[in-house]
């Protein structure tokens, strides 16, 4: 058996046997924690972005 139809074998059985899958309700909770923690993280660059936008105004002004 060649070496690359083994290991694309030995990787089937290693997904199908091997490893834990999670639950439909623990796919849900993570999709949901991933959710909320991009939209806080969108919120935060989008202050950060309008902070520093008008720090750029003010600096703009002066000069």
């Amino acid at each position: 058996m060649s070496d690359i139809k083994k290991y694309v074998l030995e990787s089937v059985d290693e997904l199908r046997t091997k490893v834990t899958w999670p639950t439909w309700k623990e796919l849900q909770g993570s999709s949901v924690l991933v959710l909320v923690a991009s939209f806080i993280i969108a919120i935060l660059v989008y202050l950060m972005d309008l902070g520093f936008g008008q720090l750029m105004k003010a600096v703009y002004k002066t000069f």
